[in-house]
């Protein structure tokens, strides 16, 4: 069932039909919320927030386990438009980063936007009327010329692939999908996973337990946590005008101009760098953990930057408890008890829970997408690599830009990001619009450039080299490729800002879909309208 509405016909006969919305944007998170701020100010006003949730904030309305809050300081992790001075820590929590995804739904109006509780399953470009067709759960049809997905990357959780893991009797549950109502106190709890999850939800839930096993696969980086309280000098310096900006544009400045000249140094140099800030991290490591044996567990040995670097005053205390064990034996299997290493040990508990992440690359995209000729579009990313120009759009995927695509993300404040990657999405719509096109498309030899571009500065990426080849990195994906933008800030910035409009191609061909004749022979496609 579809309400997309028809005008009248066209000259070749076929009826013109209009859809729904001039653009669906998929996700009310930040990137969502993003996307909206951004196709306002362009003057496009016709969109939908598609929201699977039923309240907006993204992974910060899904994420509830205990000690949830974001690991980078939080006056660069807000969009430089709505600086925000009243948070309560340097390293907000949770809950506040979802108040605030709030206070921007309701200043930006974009509330009345959003469809929340809808949730979408897959989307097909119809080449005949130059549309997106977005299937719902409930199998109706929202039809958008444009699609902007800002589904994110902590999408889809992800649970170790152990095997038994469904014979497990006793609660099991993800971080992501926190159970409020599950009762840890005096419980025998042990948790999958070493990650920037454990790290937060470790030292929250250690005091309540009864007895805590941490299972570590790879030790992480983990270094202080300067968590101040953002007290009433913070929130007038930063509520100063202009401070916080500027901070953020000496950020983009500092990193719009080197790196090409950083990517093109041997990766020796930066291996050296990476060792050496390596041995200081754990020179403070060490200082944290009272136990010997559990103190080198805990020690990283590949380079610093392989995998994601955490914060924390408390995680590696925690292990100083009398009712906290870390556990380094390979998992063989998952009983109905609990787990049995691979030394013959059987660790029996009542609580599971995985902090194991997400699916980041098997999940690109979050649902079925197919393009020109029906062609998939995950299926192309695992026949040709993960790749999108400026990580925001694909040939043969007219109209449709990601927020979070590969070679987009440069690694640090997610809201430079978004507002790089919507401002590209924006603009586009609106040339489009301007031109009376109903078609944009990144033109092949442009995004090719860019795909070649991404990977020579690969070559020499820490993360691709020696130092890195025992850290179990999701930097890397099923290809053997580090699909994030190699370069700055600024760089991103203004290479999303400031593009060539003509690096994408606008037109209004159609293609009429294929009918079978008496012949029972199918007609040929061709190029009409």
């Amino acid at each position: 069932m579809t309400s997309t509405r028809v005008r009248g016909s066209e000259a070749n006969g076929r009826e013109r039909v209009v859809p729904d919305h001039e653009v669906a944007i998929i996700g009310a998170g930040f990137g969502g919320i993003g996307a909206g701020v951004e196709l306002t100010k362009k003057g496009v006003h016709d969109f939908v927030i598609l929201e699977k949730w039923g309240a907006a904030g993204g992974t910060w309305h899904a994420n509830k386990y205990p000690g949830v809050a974001v690991d980078i300081p939080t006056f660069i992790y807000s969009f430089s438009y709505d600086q925000k001075t009243t948070w309560s820590k340097f390293f907000t929590p949770g809950n506040e980063l979802e108040e605030y995804a709030n206070e921007l739904v309701d200043k930006h109006d974009l509330r009345r936007k959003i469809r929340f509780n809808t949730r979408v399953v897959r989307q097909e470009f119809d080449e005949s009327q130059n549309i997106w067709a977005l299937t719902l759960d409930d199998d109706t049809v929202i039809t958008a010329r444009h699609v902007i997905a800002a589904t994110g990357g902590l999408e889809q959780p992800k649970l170790p692939e152990i095997d038994g893991i469904d014979s497990y009797q006793g609660v099991l549950m993800h971080t992501a999908l926190w159970d409020k109502d599950v009762q840890l106190a005096g419980k025998r709890v042990a948790v999958i996973g070493t990650g920037a999850t454990s790290l937060q939800l470790v030292p929250e839930i250690a005091p309540e337990v009864g007895n805590l096993t941490v299972f570590q696969r790879t030790p992480i980086y983990v270094g202080p946590k300067p968590d101040l309280k953002y007290n009433a000098f913070w929130r007038a310096l930063f509520g100063f005008p202009g401070v916080a900006k500027g901070i953020r544009h000496a950020i983009n400045l500092s990193t719009a101009y080197i790196p090409d000249a950083v990517f093109n140094l041997d990766s020796k140099y930066v291996e050296s760098a990476s060792m050496a800030m390596a041995n200081r991290i754990r020179s403070w490591m060490r200082t944290q953990v009272d136990d010997p044996v559990t103190r080198e567990k805990l020690l990283p040995y590949y380079g610093f930057g392989c995998k994601r670097p955490s914060f924390s005053n408390t995680y590696l205390k925690t292990f100083n408890r009398p009712n906290v064990d870390l556990v380094t034996e390979p998992i063989q299997r998952i009983t109905e008890k609990g787990l049995l290493t691979a030394d013959g040990v059987e660790h029996e508990v009542d609580v599971l829970i995985c902090a194991t992440g997400f699916a980041i690359w098997d999940h690109m995209p979050a649902f079925p997408t197919a393009g020109r000729g029906g062609k998939d579009l995950k299926r192309f990313f695992q026949e040709s690599r993960y790749q999108a120009y400026q990580g925001v759009s694909i040939p043969e995927y007219p109209n449709f830009f990601l927020v979070l695509g590969p070679y987009g993300y440069v690694f640090g404040p997610y809201h430079m990001l978004i507002e790089s990657t919507t401002a590209h999405a924006a603009r586009v719509i609106a040339e489009t619009k301007k031109r009376g096109a109903t078609t944009a498309e990144v033109k092949p030899d442009v995004h090719q450039a860019y795909f070649r571009k991404m990977h020579q500065r690969n070559k020499n990426h820490l993360w691709l080299s020696p130092a890195c080849s025992t850290a179990n990195t999701y930097y890397i994906d099923n290809h053997g490729d580090s699909p994030f933008r190699p370069g700055g800030f600024g760089e991103m910035y203004f290479h999303n800002k400031y593009f060539r409009l003509d690096n994408y191609r606008y037109g209004s061909e159609t293609v009429a879909p294929v009918v079978k004749v008496a012949s029972r022979r199918k007609r040929n496609k061709e190029v009409v309208g």
